[in-house]
């Protein structure tokens, strides 16, 4: 019986009219609950959160970025670990190795395959600016994956090791949540 009486006075002392509270101090009760924000940077979060990187390597730079989706590494944790085998269901290319002249236009066309808003990642020496393949009169090298599509986030090495295309990757992640990337940019 007292618990009866008990629930009946806690429920009788609930003011259900809200227009007697005060709304600022509602607003400070809510505020840990409730968070308000602009649709695109609602989106922005969620694209960060759920990046599928394209498989597709050149050379020995590939190797660790295998290495990065193993169990050690492990890049589901933050959401990147989904593989895609297409361009058309990716959005991030981690460009892996050394870029002959030849593999200029696929990787142009695989870019262009793929949807927007969509990332690059350069990984390598080799990708970033021809690495020892560089010098004067060579013909077969692309100096810089960034001569055929914008890159975002440049990891260096060679090969770079796979903890530095994890933090690559975040980086990646803390650009697409501030909305620094220029991915709605069309490259020429």
């Amino acid at each position: 019986m007292a618990s009866q009486s008990e629930s009946s006075t806690t429920s009788q002392s609930v003011d259900p009219d809200l227009s007697s509270v005060d709304p600022e101090v509602l607003v400070e009760q809510v505020r840990p609950l409730v968070h308000l924000d602009t649709l695109e940077n609602l989106l922005n979060h969620a694209r960060a959160n759920s990046l599928w990187p394209l498989t597709f390597g050149l050379a020995c730079c590939a190797i660790e970025m295998m290495a990065v989706g193993a169990s050690r590494f492990d890049l589901d944790r933050i959401g990147a670990g989904v593989f895609r085998p297409s361009a058309r269901q990716a959005d991030v290319m981690i460009l892996a190795g050394t870029i002959s002249r030849k593999m200029g236009p696929v990787i142009k066309t695989l870019w262009d395959q793929m949807p927007s808003p969509k990332w690059a990642i350069a990984m390598g020496g080799c990708t970033i600016d021809g690495g020892p393949f560089k010098y004067p009169g060579q013909y077969a090298i692309i100096e810089g994956a960034d001569r055929i599509i914008p890159v975002d986030v440049y990891v260096p090495g060679c090969p770079p090791r796979p903890e530095a295309l994890f933090a690559g990757i975040l980086k990646l992640k803390e650009k697409i949540k501030a909305g620094e990337t220029g991915y709605r940019r069309n490259p020429a």
